[in-house]
Order: structure tokens, then sequence, then C-alpha cells
């Protein structure tokens, strides 16, 4: 069992989403950054899809009340107990009653911290995930209890472990983001799309997991009328009557009705989720079906192969 002992910015259970159910307009919600959420868990034993904790914008402290084993993914924190800081992307032992601190340091938005055995919040709908406006999960808080499931294998066998850097995406705070043509590309005019292509955008602080609001150039539109709703899915890139863009994410609604100018590829959604609010640079460029069908395939082959084994004398915490 996990015990919050401090809780600053959002603190979910999240695991790979809510299939299944956005006919009924349940949005899929999962982790924000796939990666780090998958390799999470492979670090520590668990399935891919197994809840972990995603931690967003802020500070928390846990205490472990039986020993443990975790690891701690992501981009912009810092891991540390109560002798020792231990690395992102790497799983070590925590004694029962030990504390756990994971504080935002640096660029990146979201931590995603997996316990062998995982998480075992109630389950809604098919899914651990939380989706906070419409009540499935919560937003936790100090005093909350995690109840966890029994490892894979022995604490021995799944602690000192980390992911090969040569496998992480290449966080950055001004990321190139691959898309694919939208379905309504043809809404835009041909300056329209140069704009979109060619200029930085930054993430607006009114940014949420249902959405990142660009900042930027306006994108001009051929036609001015919105469409009817129709479906919608993560990585779509809607343009509004402001012109400017607004990614969706995680908790995307299921349906939408501002026309499409491109899709994010689900490779580069980790390296957006990670951009820095205002003060990160993004800028858009266009990929083939092909190409991104391939670095997908790259990414899933790393979560299988990125794993080592490493000397570490502080691999047990406490």
């Amino acid at each position: 069992m996990l015990e919050i002992l401090e809780a600053g910015g959002l603190v979910t259970v999240q695991d790979a989403g809510r299939r299944g159910w956005q006919k009924f307009g349940v949005p899929v919600s999962g982790a924000m950054d796939w990666f780090a959420h998958r390799a999470a868990n492979v670090l520590v034993g668990n399935p891919p899809d197994a809840a972990t904790l995603e931690i967003g914008f802020g500070d928390v402290t846990l205490r472990a009340l039986r020993d443990c084993v975790i690891a701690v993914t992501g981009a912009g924190f810092v891991t540390s107990t109560f002798a020792w800081t231990f690395p992102l992307w790497t799983s070590f032992v925590v004694h029962a009653g030990g504390t756990v601190r994971i504080m935002k340091e640096g660029d990146g938005n979201w931590a995603y911290l997996a316990i062998a055995g995982g998480i075992e919040s109630e389950s809604m709908l098919g899914s651990r995930s939380s989706y906070l406006r419409a009540g499935l999960g919560q937003k936790l808080e100090v005093g909350d209890r995690l109840n966890i499931g029994q490892p894979s294998r022995s604490l021995d066998e799944l602690a000192a472990r980390t992911f090969s850097p040569d496998k992480l995406p290449l966080y950055s705070s001004s990321p190139v983001i691959e898309t694919l043509d939208g379905v309504q590309s043809n809404w835009f005019t041909k300056d329209g799309l140069e704009t979109f292509y060619s200029s930085d955008f930054s993430i607006s602080p009114s940014s949420d997991r249902m959405g990142f609001r660009m900042d930027g150039a306006p994108i001009a539109r051929v036609h001015a009328a919105e469409l009817l709703s129709e479906g919608m899915t993560i990585g779509s890139i809607q343009i509004p009557a402001s012109g400017l863009p607004i990614v969706m994410m995680a908790d995307s609604p299921t349906t939408g009705g501002y026309p499409k100018i491109a899709n994010v590829v689900t490779a580069d959604l980790p390296l957006l989720a990670q951009v820095p609010f205002r003060e990160g640079r993004i800028r858009f460029k266009m990929t083939s079906v092909e190409e991104a069908q391939a670095r997908y395939r790259k990414m899933t082959r790393a979560l299988e192969d990125g794993i080592e084994e490493v000397e570490n004398d502080a691999k047990f915490a406490q």
C-alpha cells in the first residue's frame, strides 16, 4: 500500500485508457505520456497497461507501507528518498515505512510512478484511469491510500534496472512534432497551411489534459462556417474561429465541430505532452502514414529491449 503525504499539482491514477466507450461520449483518457507510463511499468515487471500514478506540474511525497520496488519516469522531475537521489527511468526498493519524494525540476510536465504489482484502484468502465470531468476517479490528496497488487517477481530481481538512454524519446522544450494530413486540411488557405507548418507555437497556460491550446500566428481558413460535430481522436489538431490550433490530448472529447488541419502521430504525443507551457516552442512537420507507423513500431520495440541491469549501491532506498 502507498500513502500520499504531500500532493502538489495534479496527481491521478492512469492506465492505458478506457477503450470501447467513445460511442457513448466517454473519452479514452489514460497517461498523457504513453511511453513514459509503459516504460515505468516495464521497469518494475508490470504489464505495460497497468495503472500508475501520473504526477503533473508539482511535487508529491509518498510513504510505502510495505517493502516494494518502484520506478519513476517522465521529464522534468527528480526522485529522492531519505538518503539517496535516484535518476528517472530507474527502479529501486523502498522498505516499509520509507518515503519517496518526486519533485518538479526542469523542463517537462509529467512523471509516472509505477510500483511492482500495479496500483489496484477501483476499475470503472474497464479502466482505472481518472477522468475528473465525469467523476471517474479522483485527484489524489494527502491521506489517500492506494492498494498494490502482487509483484511478478522477487524485489531483488526487479530492483536496479534502468531504461537505456538511447531508447528514450528525444524530450525537448522545442521539438518538431510530426503530423498526418487532417481530414479538413482543404478548409485552409495556402497561406494558412504554410503558416501552420512554418511557424513556432507555444502552449497556452490555459491548456489541460483535454487539449493543448497553441499561442502563435493564426491560421487562415477558406470556410468560415463550422462543421457538424464528428468523431475525434487524441492528437487531432482543431482550428477554431480564433485561428489558433488546439491539439486534443488524453482526455480529448469524442466529437468536435472545428475543422481539423492535421493529426499528431502517436510517436510524438509524448514529446508534445512534455513541452513546458509558455516557454517551450513547437513546430509542426508533415509526415507519411508509413513513416509514422515505422516510428511507433520502433518505440514499442524499445519497450521490449530497452531495460538494462545496473550496478547501484543505493539499490535499497531505506
